[in-house]
């Protein structure tokens, strides 16, 4: 029996967002409610990103800087849930496309990153998204892993957030944090070998 993608949508309403990322037709779904947006950035690149919009606005903005395995439908799920929250979330793409779905595949793509092209990205995107006519001028990072160390690096750079979520990402623990001004969640596993608490 297949099931039709409206039926889908309109049935996730009501699902806990950890029953969404758990099936890939569920995350596939939500993620195509976001609206896919381009950019040219600081830099004069052609950036993309997966935007969503909530009922109302102005609303306070999220950016969300995904792992390793790049700007994938679980992401864009996560980024459809905020938008469901009341935020105007942003998922942005550092991998210009690419999407891994093995640990090699994910590993080539991160080491690939430019440090100053991915800075580049991030920057422009954050002025976009502060300036978005539904944004309230207010803005926070969420990011995972590889993309929780770029939402450390958005409030260690001062880059206009007010917030910074970091799941699992690096970070210099000799960083001076008195200097940020934005406040900062990190989530890390006490047996996470690749980075520890």
């Amino acid at each position: 029996m297949q099931i039709a993608r409206r039926d889908i949508i309109l049935g996730m309403a009501g699902l806990p967002l950890a029953m969404v990322l758990g099936d890939p037709r569920l995350s596939a779904a939500a993620a195509q409610t976001l609206q896919n947006v381009t950019l040219n950035s600081d830099g004069g690149r052609e950036l993309r990103a997966a935007l969503g919009v909530p009922a109302g606005t102005p609303a306070p903005a999220v950016m969300l800087v995904h792992e390793w395995w790049g700007l994938n439908d679980q992401i864009k799920s996560v980024a459809a849930e905020l938008a469901k929250q009341g935020y105007l979330a942003l998922a942005i793409d550092l991998y210009r496309g690419g999407v891994a779905t093995d640990a090699d595949a994910a590993r080539k793509l991160m080491g690939g990153v430019e440090a100053a092209a991915a800075t580049d990205t991030v920057g422009s995107w954050l002025r976009w998204l502060k300036r978005h006519d539904q944004a309230n001028g207010k803005a926070a990072t969420i990011g995972w892993c590889f993309g929780g160390g770029w939402s450390y690096q958005i409030a260690k750079n001062n880059l206009g957030v007010k917030a910074s979520v970091i799941y699992y990402g690096r970070f210099n623990p000799k960083d001076d944090l008195q200097k940020m001004r934005a406040g900062i969640i990190g989530h890390f596993a006490d047996k996470d070998r690749g980075i520890t608490v």
